[in-house]
């Protein structure tokens, strides 16, 4: 397997962490998505991944053979199919739908109001400068991470990650988030369930090794 990567995107760092928890072996591919202005968006990525975005996965199946997979939550699931140990889902389906609830708030609400290029649009199309770009990402980070602590913190299901003692997919979206958000300094101190949450995920090798400043492509 290859990973198509980029140590600073929490799209690919959720990946990182997955593939980590299962313990498979891949080849990281780092895309930099700022030098010579995107190497996402030139030709010899978009023949892989024409949607010029990171993650992408491509595995090579007895059956299918070369295949490339892309959205970040769309390849862990994979993984959880193709490789059930550990799972990154629970086999309650009520818990299972939690976890989705979770992972899908955090990649579907939150990330796409942060991701580089609707930043990039705010600055070059709206005129935003530097510190009305960032109090945009913290007020939307900021938003869905404070209802993201809510949620988990009244659902009671949460015991050291997300969803009781194992981490899942859930924690695998969470860590990235709060890593960006630190990022740009959004204000945390709200959220003491998530704060907890990544504490104990941070002793574990498979998210300490998925770390952006751990990645060969880091700054």
């Amino acid at each position: 397997m290859k990973l198509y990567t980029y140590f600073r995107s929490s799209a690919a760092y959720r990946v990182r962490i997955a593939l980590n928890l299962k313990g498979l072996d891949v080849e990281m591919a780092p895309v930099h998505l700022l030098r010579q202005g995107g190497e996402q968006l030139q030709e010899a990525y978009r023949s892989i991944n024409p949607e010029g975005l990171v993650p992408a996965l491509v595995d090579e199946n007895d059956d299918e053979g070369t295949q490339v997979l892309t959205q970040s939550l769309a390849i862990m699931e994979y993984l959880d199919e193709m490789y059930p140990e550990p799972p990154l889902l629970p086999s309650a389906p009520l818990d299972r739908a939690y976890v989705r609830g979770i992972a899908l708030s955090i990649a579907c609400d939150i990330h796409p109001l942060n991701n580089l290029r609707v930043l990039r649009y705010l600055v070059r199309e709206m005129g935003a400068n530097e510190e009305a770009k960032n109090d945009w990402y913290r007020h939307w980070c900021g938003n869905g991470l404070a209802a993201i602590e809510k949620r988990i913190s009244a659902d009671g299901r949460a015991g050291k990650f997300c969803l009781g003692d194992t981490p899942t997919m859930a924690d695998c979206c969470l860590i990235p988030q709060l890593a960006n958000a630190r990022r740009l300094d959004t204000d945390l101190s709200a959220m003491p369930t998530l704060l907890r949450i990544e504490e104990n995920c941070a002793r574990l090798d498979a998210f300490i090794q998925a770390e952006p400043g751990r990645q060969p492509d880091a700054e």
